[in-house]
């Protein structure tokens, strides 16, 4: 069943022409594709008019069947915090609160309460091996574990889709495979559609689907067949 579609999508900055130029694909519920590309194909631009978070110069873009392109910018943030997620190569946590109370962000921004969400947190907890460090500060984390923490904020709301821009980038080799093995497993086991953006042939490999995008424009798509 389909989920995502673009259709034509077009993105341009002033003076540097089209970022993305005539892109249109379909990800279907339960995938986890990766999107591949060098430093400034437009991948992370495409990342964000799927999301919501830009709006394309010309196409449309659809989220379960629904057009997102024409929504008023507080129905993208209601969108965004509930139905999906990001996950950035910059963890964007808030220093000043525990790794469970940045979790628990989207859910005070919905204006609900920690014990709404009990049992989600404290099966994200485990299930992102963060149950001993649930009061620990960002500070006190490893990079490992404060990516680990920005993937489990993301998913407090059990979204349909999570966008990931170059979600290992900040990371050390072994910490890098280790989210991605966590990605992986977190898309076959719980079915969350995953699309990431990615510069690593590597970190593609873990998904059952690369699209290859070179200068706006996508030039491969493919299924990868065995899982990593």
């Amino acid at each position: 069943m389909e989920i995502v579609r673009a259709e034509n999508i077009v993105k341009n900055y002033k003076g540097t022409g089209n970022v993305l130029d005539g892109i249109s694909l379909s990800v279907n519920k339960g995938e986890f594709v990766s999107v591949l590309g060098a430093s400034g194909s437009g991948k992370t631009t495409l990342l964000s008019v799927l999301g919501g978070i830009e709006r394309p110069d010309g196409g449309k873009v659809f989220i379960g069947g629904r057009e997102i392109t024409g929504l008023r910018e507080r129905d993208l943030a209601v969108l965004r915090r509930t139905e999906i997620s990001f996950v950035f190569q910059f963890f964007n946590l808030a220093p000043y609160l525990t790794a469970e109370q940045n979790i628990l962000v989207p859910v005070l921004l919905a204006g609900k309460r920690r014990k709404d969400v009990a049992d989600r947190l404290d099966f994200l907890l485990d299930f992102m091996g963060l149950k001993g460090r649930k009061d620990s500060f960002p500070d006190k984390l490893s990079g490992g574990e404060q990516q680990r923490t920005a993937i489990a904020r993301g998913l407090i709301f059990n979204p349909e889709i999570i966008f990931l821009d170059e979600p290992t980038g900040n990371l050390d080799s072994v910490n890098a495979m280790a989210v991605m093995r966590l990605l992986s497993e977190i898309n076959r086991k719980t079915g969350t559609t995953v699309i990431q953006v990615t510069h690593s042939e590597e970190n593609a490999l873990f998904g059952t689907r690369i699209i290859k995008i070179k200068d706006g424009r996508i030039t491969d798509d493919y299924q990868t067949g065995e899982r990593i």
